[in-house]
């Protein structure tokens, strides 16, 4: 990637006294780069210059990585990535964290071969850069069906969605493919106007009955810093197994949301 990239993803790591080493800076620009050359192919994301994806994409995902780490005790998790997109946050969340294992999940099948081809990417850049890459896979199905497989329901202990959609809809999708004792973590906005306080309110039933306590939003310090004022996360940890109910089918979430 160009100067523009880096400098301004250097800049906002400096300011959140972050590092990243040799092999995940590789990873980094390879995945930055194959996302450059499919944009202009297939609608991956409506940030197109360089500095916008570092900012928009990088930072916005690395700048997670103290709290999902508190929320782990420093522990590689095991995450997966709901609705992944173009691979943010989850692939690299898998690298700086690091994840033990990690699954990025997007049923739009463009949008699965993109980070199928990623996921090569980042390991053959890793693996030139002498070290080994964590394992990561592609799950190209819906969150809804992946919760019914054994070997996913109740088997992650970090569930992430950025840009899926409400609280409870995360909630609802996430909750399931959880561990008793994991989280599940969204990326908002709180533009400090009520909105989100209400979202929060409105997503606590399904919460509650999907086995999670309830949701709490968790400020990120050095977000304005980076030029991500307002950012957040909101933080549902799994408190109880997950009835065999949820997630509901897209349908009878939308025409009986549990408010």
């Amino acid at each position: 990637m160009d100067d523009a990239f880096w400098s301004t993803l250097d800049a906002g790591l400096a300011a959140l006294d972050f590092e990243l080493a040799g092999a995940a800076r590789a990873a980094i620009d390879a995945h930055a780069r194959l996302l450059v050359a499919w944009n202009s192919h297939i609608n991956l994301t409506a940030l197109r210059d360089p500095a916008g994806i570092a900012r928009g994409h990088l930072l916005d995902s690395l700048i997670a990585v103290p709290v999902l780490r508190r929320l782990t005790g420093g522990r590689p998790p095991s995450l997966l990535d709901l609705g992944s997109g173009a691979g943010y946050p989850g692939l690299p969340l898998s690298i700086a964290l690091p994840a033990r294992r990690s699954a990025l999940v997007d049923s739009v099948g463009k949008k699965a071969a993109f980070l199928g081809a990623a996921i090569s990417a980042v390991a053959r850049a890793m693996r030139d850069a002498g070290e080994e890459p964590p394992e990561i896979l592609v799950e190209a199905e819906r969150a809804e069906d992946l919760a019914d497989e054994p070997d996913h329901r109740g088997g992650w202990d970090l569930v992430v969605a950025r840009a899926v959609g409400s609280v409870a809809e995360v909630a609802e999708l996430g909750l399931p493919l959880a561990k008793r004792g994991g989280h599940v973590v969204a990326w908002k906005h709180d533009a400090g106007d009520g909105t989100l306080r209400r979202e929060l309110h409105q997503a606590a039933r399904v919460v509650q009955a999907a086995g999670g306590a309830t949701a709490r939003p968790v400020p990120l310090d050095r977000a304005a810093e980076v030029g991500l004022s307002g950012h957040c996360l909101v933080v549902i940890s799994k408190r109880n197994p997950t009835p065999d109910r949820y997630p509901r089918p897209a349908g009878e979430r939308r025409r009986r949301a549990l408010t």
